[in-house]
């Protein structure tokens, strides 16, 4: 028998998938990040958090789906995307000075 694993593709929405995810992620803070992270680990251990757990194939398709990497397990791309977000807000900030 084939194991299925159910998966948020790009689109954001769940698929079943005979690959299991690579990335963990919270649907409710939109985050995503290493299946081992410490911070999500916490977290299950308190609780509450099950509920909202979702898993990725890959990065592409976890960002596609409008989450942002985790500050504990993914710093490097964490920072990547504060510095884009940043420079957006900063352009979006130009452009209604500008009207």
């Amino acid at each position: 028998m084939t194991r299925v694993w159910t998966l948020v593709g790009p689109d954001g929405k769940k698929y079943q998938s005979t690959v299991p995810g690579a990335l963990g992620g919270h649907s409710g803070s939109r985050i995503y990040g290493c299946l081992d992270c410490s911070a999500a680990l916490r977290a299950i251990a308190r609780g509450g958090y099950l509920s909202q757990r979702v898993f990725f194939l890959n990065k592409a398709h976890a960002q596609a789906a409008g989450y942002r990497p985790c500050g504990a397990c993914m710093p490097g791309s964490y920072a990547r995307w504060t510095h884009c977000k940043n420079d957006q807000a900063r352009a979006h900030e130009g452009a209604s000075a500008d009207t």
